[in-house]
């Protein structure tokens, strides 16, 4: 499938001379697969976890955001792939636009496929995307470890419900709330409160 194929649903969603997300097709793969978190102040405020795969970042809303606890399942519903240019979008989505609210890049950095089938294979991520069951290891500035992404219901099309989960390993930590205690971007530094008054003024 193309990339500009699994961007349909997004890019129909938008209106690209009104919205400053990007629309796709500027930016290659690299060495390494990118993550990404960004906190989303929608109608709710949830956050967006991106993972890189098949030349776009296949997406879900966490409502709560991620733990470093193994024992806090997150509950992730997928959305619609976004174009790997998102990785870097910051900024305001204008009121009435699909996902009007301001965004900011909660953290980011590259991951790697930690499943393996018998033989010590890796499995293609689209393989256990396919399976209801990705594990990988983050390599962020907040979040590191592994983590899970476990979709709760046989599949299909309409089984959008997964959930999100610290492994646990040596960089799981119950005392730690990431969310709460690093709220800015990782990229600017800036505040959600920031960002829409500097877009405001513009």
């Amino acid at each position: 499938m193309s990339e500009n194929h699994r961007l349909r649903d997004y890019q129909a969603k938008r209106d690209f001379r009104r919205t400053g997300e990007p629309n796709g097709g500027g930016r290659k793969p690299g060495d390494k697969p990118v993550f990404v978190i960004q906190k989303h102040d929608a109608r709710a405020m949830h956050y967006d976890f991106r993972l890189e795969a098949e030349g776009v970042l296949k997406s879900w809303a966490v409502p709560k955001g991620p733990s470093t606890d193994p024992r806090q399942k997150r509950l992730a519903v997928a959305t619609e792939d976004h174009p790997l240019e998102y990785a870097d979008f910051e900024g305001v989505i204008p009121e009435g636009q699909y996902g009007g609210g301001t965004v900011l890049v909660w953290d980011t950095g590259s991951y790697r496929n930690l499943k393996e089938d018998a033989n010590g294979e890796e499995v293609p991520i689209r393989k256990c995307l396919i399976d209801g069951h990705v594990t990988v290891w983050l390599e962020g500035e907040k979040l590191t470890g592994g983590y899970a992404l476990v979709r709760t219901g046989p599949g299909g099309a309409g089984d959008r419900n997964w959930l999100l989960i610290k492994m646990k390993d040596s960089e799981a930590d119950a005392r730690r709330s990431p969310v709460s205690t690093q709220p800015d971007s990782v990229l600017t530094g800036r505040s959600l409160e920031q960002i829409a008054q500097e877009e405001s003024r513009t």
